[in-house]
């Protein structure tokens, strides 16, 4: 049996299991100010303080939606998982994603975090997985979560 294959029932036995829940991270102003840089996205809800703060629906700047779903990969790290599924991995490559919905705008100064649910694994070959998690990001003091998405990842074993 390969590694991958080893991997597969692993993971098979964990489907449709909460994975965990990372650790908060704060969204700042700063932050929000450098992802409109990078991504040429100034629009005043995100990086106008008082403009937003008179015009917007939610009283002060909020992070481009992009930015919350970026987050995932910082997100994500902070949730544990079982060593033995990733025994004689070599790399995880992002494949994408089949389902992403931005569900509440996340307000400068929010905390957010991620869960994780393993939606799916599919043994590709003898030597790749992939893997489909279910990630809700929470924000702190909210009943609704900022985003829901469904991240594809493939995993390639020695």
């Amino acid at each position: 049996m390969s590694k991958a294959e080893a991997a597969y029932e692993l993971f098979k036995a964990a489907v449709g299991t909460d994975e965990g829940t990372g650790e908060w991270l704060e969204i700042d102003q700063k932050r929000i100010d450098a992802f409109a840089d990078v991504t040429e996205d100034h629009q005043f809800i995100h990086v106008d303080p008082e403009q937003a703060a008179a015009l917007s629906p939610w009283g002060t700047t909020i992070a481009h939606g992009f930015l919350t779903l970026s987050l995932l990969t910082h997100l994500s790290a902070s949730i544990p998982q079982p060593g033995e599924r990733y025994d004689g991995i070599l790399m995880g490559i992002n494949y994408g994603f089949d389902k992403v919905r931005f569900v509440t705008p996340v307000k400068v100064g929010s905390r957010i975090r991620a869960k994780s649910v393993l939606a799916s694994v599919d043994l590709k070959d003898a030597n790749n997985l992939q893997i489909v998690r279910t990630f809700t990001v929470e924000i702190e003091g909210e009943s609704k979560p900022a985003l829901v998405a469904d991240w594809i990842s493939r995993l390639v074993y020695s």
